[in-house]
């Protein structure tokens, strides 16, 4: 058993392909049973909207359509709005808490009827994630495979969120940070609506010496806010920062989303009863030891592939706010640490750790629910302590002088 798990040998290819095909289907049935015995057109059977955390991007786009540039950031407008489309059977609201620029996206989608609209959502989204994975992976049908019954695709589908966006954005960025910098760039700039995942990408930008990467991320930031103020006037900056506040105090500290719909350090402390300040300090000293690591492996000039690996893991691990479905990131991590892996050979534990970690974002939400123990958190730091052992195994590292490490 020992032997076959150090190997991987037990991860045969009929495997992998029965197993993400089973979860597929399972995520297939479950999908369309939960949506097609909703209590209204709108609404699932429990009476929620259909794929849930989406109304909140509808809404606001349907907000912002109607004139009102400030009230999706306030959450009990934009609830009562929600509640005047969906009805009012469920006590959960499902904010909206975005900065300006992506009200530009929201609003968009809100010109279409609430259904069509998502389905054209995930469609699009779910297309650049698998488009994304194809590029790291290329030319790999089990891939695509593993990629369609990937458990934290059905999270995302099941909760119309925008995590699909996110991977693709991180993914494609890191992936072209070398040959295409502009675009990797523009990826970059693009992926600030999320600012929580903005920890580790400009570390490794820097410490890489991608300058021109920077520039254009700076500059493609710059250009939003500029643009979302030119549109939807300054108040609306103002409305978001006051309703980030909220969503740190309530959603986040005191736990209104659930601790175990959040996968992070920070809401694994508060949810075995640590106070605020023993998370928010546990929390800064995991951010702090996955930066340093990562900034080695960035200096001593580790394979990129498993310095992306490591970054998209990091910028889970890195923040105190991430939910489950937000591990459609793990799902470019395992990308690069695979292209690695296929071309260097596996690292004895990888096929399994790599299965592992496939796996549990299926079983992380429920699994601390049942047993209190942070599944999805224990995995993404084995994971990440695995590329790093393996990525500076690989190289003789020697710190550089600052000025060697910039190439212009």
């Amino acid at each position: 058993m020992r032997e076959a798990i150090s190997t991987g040998s037990w991860l045969t290819e009929e495997r992998i392909r029965a197993y993400a095909l089973m979860l597929g289907v399972i995520g297939i049935v479950a999908l369309g049973f939960n949506w097609s015995t909703g209590t209204t057109p709108l609404t699932d059977r429990l009476g929620k909207p259909i794929g849930t955390d989406f109304s909140a991007f509808w809404t606001a786009g349907r907000m912002l359509l109607g004139g009102d540039m400030v009230g999706m950031f306030d959450p009990a407008v934009h609830f009562d709005f929600q509640s005047d489309i969906f009805g009012d059977p469920w006590v959960e609201h499902y904010g909206w808490h975005y900065p300006p620029p992506f009200l530009a996206v929201a609003g968009i989608m809100a010109t279409l009827p609430y259904v069509m609209s998502l389905m054209v959502w995930q469609g699009v989204t779910f297309a650049l994630f698998v488009r994304t994975i194809q590029a790291i992976v290329p030319k790999n049908p089990l891939v695509f495979i593993a990629t369609f019954g990937f458990p934290a695709v059905f999270l995302t589908m099941g909760h119309g969120h925008n995590a699909f966006l996110t991977s693709a954005l991180l993914g494609t960025g890191l992936l072209l940070m070398d040959s295409r910098p502009v675009l990797s760039g523009i990826c970059f700039g693009l992926l600030s609506y999320k600012p929580q995942f903005a920890l580790v990408v400009p570390l490794v930008i820097i410490l890489g010496g991608h300058w021109r990467v920077a520039q254009v991320a700076a500059a493609t930031v710059a250009a939003m806010v500029v643009l979302s103020l030119a549109a939807f006037g300054a108040d609306a900056w103002t409305a978001f920062f006051k309703g980030a506040l909220f969503t740190r105090q309530v959603v986040l500290e005191q736990g209104g989303t659930g601790w175990y719909k959040i996968q992070s350090v920070f809401s694994a402390v508060r949810s075995l009863s640590g106070s605020v300040g023993m998370a928010y300090a546990i929390q800064a000293t995991v951010t702090l030891s996955v930066l340093l690591s990562l900034a080695t492996m960035v200096l001593a000039g580790c394979d990129r592939r498993l310095v992306a690996a490591a970054t998209a893991t990091a910028t889970m691990l890195a923040t105190p706010y991430c939910l489950d479905y937000d591990m459609t990131i793990l799902g470019i991590a395992i990308a690069f640490s695979l292209a690695h892996a296929l071309e260097k050979g596996f690292a004895p534990y990888e096929k399994s750790l790599l299965a592992l970690v496939w796996v549990v974002p299926f079983i992380a939400r429920s699994g601390m629910l049942l047993t209190g123990i942070p599944i999805g958190v224990l995995v993404m730091m084995s994971f990440f302590a695995f590329l790093v052992v393996r990525a500076l195994s690989a190289v003789s590292f020697k710190v550089p002088q600052i000025w060697s490490v910039a190439r212009g």
